[in-house]
């Protein structure tokens, strides 16, 4: 007597006649059964909680089957006759198709797609005019950005610069950067110079509109400079600062929005918003941690696009500005960054202000930022 075996090659499938299962041929010459046996000839049903199923037959009358394909043959796939006088003739499951599994990185995003090349750093400088170093954290791409528009109406001395930290992506700052400078000098040109402050203050809020109309989620903090006939007028929203060194000394031109801020607060909280400690920092509606810029569509009842200006006269110890995004003002105070830069800009043959800006970035990072840093150094002397 022999014996078919149908052994479950995984517990997931219950059923023998799955093409998962191995048939092997065992003989029973040296087996008895009991009569009370569940392993005696007759059929049984086997046991629910066992993976095994053990099935007897009569040994066959005619040939076996050597052919799968056949409708009896893969009717009895799982249990396969086998001969007194052939015990080791034993037919094999036919192998199922090969699967083909996509291979792809795993991320929480899903499959990753390709993305464009980081930029890690940027620089740029025109000799006498401006420097600017940009370099990124720890976030996956850039979202600080610049701009610089000289010799406005061909004049030398008349020029805008800005520097923009984004949160939330990058789209923000790119826009304030494209479209600021430009709305600000536009408001200049209508409404003159004794509504200066006016204007820049149109300038920011109409970037701000048109950036909502983007539908673009995401803000910018910003911080401008516009030179014109002699004068300079330092403009910010959120937490990007402008430093002047008046003879060696540092002085701020800006003062943070931020919600920590009396007044940002207060005026936070009178319409209808509130400000809370998260981890450490104040935010607008436990959210965000500045409460002025462009963008924030979703804060945008509390996070204003209004600057604050200051304008005064370009005087000969006016040695230069230093306009830079928080990157670098969480990590260095005003007057460390003045004596940095006066070291490559003051008593020297040939100043490298480029350099100047680089130093100052490293030494943030090298204080612990893991954010985007961008510093801008501006001379003054030049547009007296």
């Amino acid at each position: 007597m022999s014996c078919s075996i149908a052994v479950s090659n995984s517990p997931v499938f219950s059923s023998p006649s799955s093409s998962l299962f191995e048939t092997l041929a065992l003989p029973l010459t040296h087996v008895k059964f009991s009569p009370s046996s569940s392993l005696s000839p007759t059929p049984s049903s086997p046991s629910p909680s066992s993976p095994f199923r053990f099935r007897l037959q009569k040994p066959p009358t005619g040939t076996t089957s050597t052919s799968s394909s056949s409708a009896s043959s893969s009717a009895s796939a799982a249990v396969v006759g086998v001969g007194a006088a052939s015990p080791q003739t034993i037919l094999k499951r036919k192998r199922p198709a090969k699967l083909d599994i996509p291979v792809a990185a795993m991320s929480f995003g899903g499959m990753v797609t390709p993305r464009e090349v980081r930029r890690d750093e940027l620089e740029e400088e025109r000799e006498g005019c401006y420097s600017v170093y940009c370099k990124r954290g720890r976030r996956e791409s850039m979202e600080d950005r610049y701009s610089a528009v000289l010799d406005f109406q061909g004049d030398s001395k008349q020029a805008v610069f800005g520097i923009f930290d984004g949160h939330g992506g990058a789209k923000a700052a790119e826009f304030a950067a494209e479209n600021l400078d430009k709305n600000i000098l536009e408001e200049v040109m209508k409404r003159g110079e004794h509504e200066i402050r006016d204007a820049v203050k149109r300038g920011y809020l109409n970037t701000d509109s048109e950036f909502l109309k983007e539908d673009v989620h995401g803000g910018s903090c910003c911080v401008t400079a516009l030179i014109r006939k002699g004068t300079l007028v330092v403009s910010n929203a959120g937490d990007c600062r402008a430093v002047m060194s008046r003879g060696g000394i540092a002085e701020a031109l800006t003062s943070d929005h931020r919600p920590s801020r009396e007044d940002e607060r207060n005026r936070i909280e009178t319409l209808g918003g509130y400000v809370d400690l998260c981890h450490g920092l104040w935010r607008v509606q436990g959210s965000l941690a500045v409460s002025r810029g462009i963008g924030d569509r979703h804060l945008k009842q509390w996070i204003i696009a209004e600057p604050e200006t200051t304008i005064i006269r370009i005087k000969p110890e006016y040695e230069f500005l230093i306009l830079a995004s928080d990157g670098l003002w969480d990590k260095v105070s005003n007057q460390e960054a003045v004596d940095i830069a006066r070291r490559f800009c003051r008593g020297i043959d040939v100043p490298a202000p480029m350099l100047a800006c680089k130093k100052l970035v490293d030494l943030s990072v090298s204080r612990g930022s893991v954010d985007d840093i961008s510093v801008m150094l501006i001379p003054l002397n030049r547009y007296i």
